[in-house]
């Protein structure tokens, strides 16, 4: 089978996350690196095995067939829209791009051209996730009634680093990080209906908006999902936690510990399934090379990734004006192609 050439733009702390995953894979592999530091594009080349490492991405365009993109939000669309023109398939660290304009453009450039475009969220391939998808799906428990997802961290950058700025990271803590779980939310849960988000920086004071973030969201069948994220926490028990309340028993996976708990009523509980705590990132890049070469489409495609975002965007500007966010017509199997009438846009209840 042909590998993928892959080309990794962007080795800063990130890009290490890929390192060992990446080795991993019979079907991708990295011929290029660029960095503005030469050193790291250096030092990831001779990890990787790559013949080729850059200062400038677009030295490696006429050697690779695709591009994974971990660098700064803000340059997500630039490097981008750059990289599909060239023709090169495109694998997006996460989130998609910083506007809803962005990701469209990038969307139409992809789809006009064949390429295959996708977000990394890694969330979405990590065993533990799959299994209690499938757990919960498989309706032995009932029906899930209310998930709750924590990630509570610290995570602190100085007051003037790309991701402590409201501008370049697109938002705070939710949008950077919390879109991992707003995507989860929507996968285990449908169609939202309604939602409201309340953040804040005081605890962490190094971001220009929210370091800590509650989201609930309201969804067609009447379930209701929450979201609770900080970068200032000291301390943790629940650390990364997903708790799936369903009508005959609760599923918790506890990312943290590796173990996926089955809670059922005059039991005791019991461990379900293990896996080792990490990103696992080799799963998302080996897809991203399956969808390429079997011309399917990726499971965090155009639709997933602008979706979620979409749900964040409306979350932030009804905060911002005081409402409940209107989130009807955002679930990741609604249509996606359509421009946000006003981006002040100011859609409650």
């Amino acid at each position: 089978m042909d590998k993928l050439k892959l080309g990794v733009i962007g080795c800063g702390g990130m890009e290490k996350v890929h390192e060992s995953g990446l080795s991993e894979l019979d079907n991708v592999k990295v011929v290029a690196t660029a960095d503005i530091i030469k050193e790291r594009a250096d030092r990831a080349a001779e990890i990787y095995g790559a013949e080729y490492a850059y200062t400038d991405f677009r030295d490696m365009l006429d050697k690779v067939d695709a591009c994974l993109l971990v660098v700064p939000h803000h340059l997500h669309y630039g490097i981008g829209r750059e990289c599909l023109e060239a023709g090169k398939h495109v694998l997006m660290e996460k989130p998609f791009c910083n506007t809803e304009e962005q990701c469209l453009e990038l969307a139409h450039i992809a789809q006009s051209k064949g390429l295959t475009l996708m977000t990394a969220y890694c969330m979405r391939f990590n065993p533990m996730v799959l299994k209690l998808k499938e757990m919960l799906d498989s309706g032995e428990y009932g029906p899930c009634f209310q998930m709750s997802i924590w990630t509570e961290q610290l995570t602190r950058y100085p007051i003037d680093h790309w991701a402590s700025l409201a501008a370049t990271i697109g938002g705070g803590q939710l949008f950077s990080h919390g879109c991992h779980y707003i995507d989860l939310l929507l996968w285990f849960m449908g169609n939202p209906v309604k939602g409201t988000h309340t953040g804040t920086n005081f605890g962490t004071p190094w971001m220009e908006k929210e370091g800590t973030s509650n989201v609930s969201i309201l969804f067609e069948n009447g379930a209701i999902g929450y979201h609770f994220g900080t970068w200032g926490a000291h301390g943790s028990r629940l650390k990364y936690s997903i708790h799936a309340h369903c009508t005959g028993g609760m599923l918790e996976a506890a990312l943290s510990e590796g173990k996926l708990y089955r809670h059922l009523p005059g039991k005791a509980p019991e461990v379900v399934f293990e896996y080792r705590m990490g990103k696992h990132t080799q799963y998302e890049v080996g897809h991203f090379a399956d969808c390429i070469a079997n011309g399917t489409k990726p499971i965090t495609g155009v639709p997933e990734s602008l979706q979620g975002l979409r749900v964040i965007w409306r979350l932030y500007n009804a905060e911002e004006n005081d409402f409940v966010a209107d989130l009807s017509g955002l679930g990741l199997t609604e249509p996606w192609d359509f421009v946000s009438s006003d981006p002040g846009d100011r859609r409650g209840f």
